[in-house]
């Protein structure tokens, strides 16, 4: 296999990986496993969370693709884990630290992209129980956020 064919197959999944999120987020966290997800919702004490645990049900496929493609000569498997992985990485820098501040960096962006994501997620957030919800994923947002974003920048 060739570098570019490994470059397609990182970035793809990694793409993918937005409607893994969105549907699980919904479906999942939202459903069935909503006992782990509802402190992200309700409110916690301290710094960790139950819905932390998704942190590790998501790292497990891509660390065990990385492993068994790294095993067998560094084929796709373990690109795909690369791509798992590198959106996990994605997901805790914009979701935890970004959005929830859970590291008080990144406080004061004034970029309509991220100013969006904000906002669609304090949307999400604005359902307390697992039903109603609405914006699932974290990376794309609806554009009326992103317009809505770039409005306040230019009306201030």
């Amino acid at each position: 296999m060739n570098t570019m064919l490994f470059i397609l197959i990182t970035v793809s999944t990694f793409v993918a990986m937005e409607a893994v999120a969105w549907l699980a987020h919904k479906y999942v966290m939202h459903g069935f496993l909503w006992h782990l997800h509802e402190d992200h919702h309700t409110g916690k004490e301290g710094f960790f969370e139950k819905n932390d645990a998704f942190f590790l049900i998501f790292a497990i496929p891509g660390a065990g693709l990385s492993i068994s493609g790294a095993l067998a000569d560094y084929n796709y498997q373990f690109f795909i884990g690369l791509g798992i992985t590198l959106y996990g990485i994605a997901y805790f820098f914009v979701h935890d630290i970004f959005i929830h501040q859970r590291f008080k960096i990144f406080r004061n962006s004034k970029h309509p992209y991220f100013l969006a994501i904000r906002r669609a997620h304090k949307m999400h957030h604005k359902h307390r129980g697992k039903e109603e919800g609405e914006c699932f994923g974290m990376l794309l947002v609806p554009f009326k956020y992103y317009k809505a974003s770039k409005n306040q920048l230019f009306n201030q």
